[in-house]
């Protein structure tokens, strides 16, 4: 691993299958639990300092789509939404939310997952100042950790940098959508590359690794074959 200077080491970790897609019911297919297993393996292994999603895979994944009422939180606005929040909960394992609106109904400070690659990560919510503060009430309250990078897009860099600042996050695996995967690839943000084939085929309306990606090249650094026909892909800028 290249130590970045003023970022974390970003690793894109991903199951996919044999025609590129990274999302859809082909993950929960009986053909693709295989892959399945080895993927959270390998995350394990990577042993980052955190995870990185799209709100749309948070949601998916942990918060299962509830949202918090903001209406009872009117008298507790923030009037300062341009400063960071480092909670005194932060503990050095995180789940990185880029979440630019600020959507995401969190119940706690952590994650509470059956992995052990995803329990008890300290949620950072990363936003655009643009923010209803009543929703940085709401992460305050229950020691969620927030930080600010952009007016009302996200700019990666700024939020990348401030997690190796105010968090001493130096390496990170980048697992979200292809939304969120594509915009980090167009900013060449993406160290490396940790692919886990699942011998299956996708549906036409799932989504590829990268969204509207640009041209990139990367070396390959490793090929593993695994049981029941799984396959890992390395690769390195």
């Amino acid at each position: 691993m290249k130590t970045q200077e003023n970022r974390p080491y970003i690793i894109c970790h991903m199951t996919q299958s044999v025609d590129g897609k990274v999302t859809g019911d082909f993950l929960s297919r009986r053909e693709s639990a295989a892959a399945v297993d080895v993927y959270y393996q390998i995350n394990r292994d990577y042993a980052a300092d955190g995870f990185a999603c799209g709100r749309v895979t948070m949601e998916g994944s942990f918060t299962g789509g509830w949202s918090p009422d903001l209406n009872v939180l009117d008298g507790k606005a923030l009037p300062d939404s341009g400063s960071d929040f480092v909670s005194d909960k932060a503990d050095g394992f995180y789940a990185v939310a880029f979440d630019r609106k600020g959507r995401l109904g969190w119940k706690g400070a952590c994650i509470e997952d059956s992995d052990p690659g995803y329990d008890r990560a300290h949620i950072i919510e990363v936003l655009c100042k643009k923010t209803d503060s009543r929703y940085l009430a709401y992460l305050k309250s229950i020691g969620v950790s927030y930080i600010f990078a952009g007016d009302a897009e996200l700019d990666l860099t700024l939020a990348l940098s401030k997690l190796k600042r105010l968090f001493g996050i130096e390496k990170l695996l980048l697992e979200g959508g292809s939304i969120i995967n594509g915009a980090f690839q167009r900013d060449g943000l993406i160290d490396e590359i940790s692919l886990v084939i699942a011998p299956v085929a996708a549906e036409k309306e799932d989504k590829p690794l990268f969204s509207d990606s640009i041209y990139n090249s990367f070396v390959l650094k490793d090929v593993r074959q695994y049981p029941d026909s799984v396959v890992w892909l390395n690769y390195i800028r």
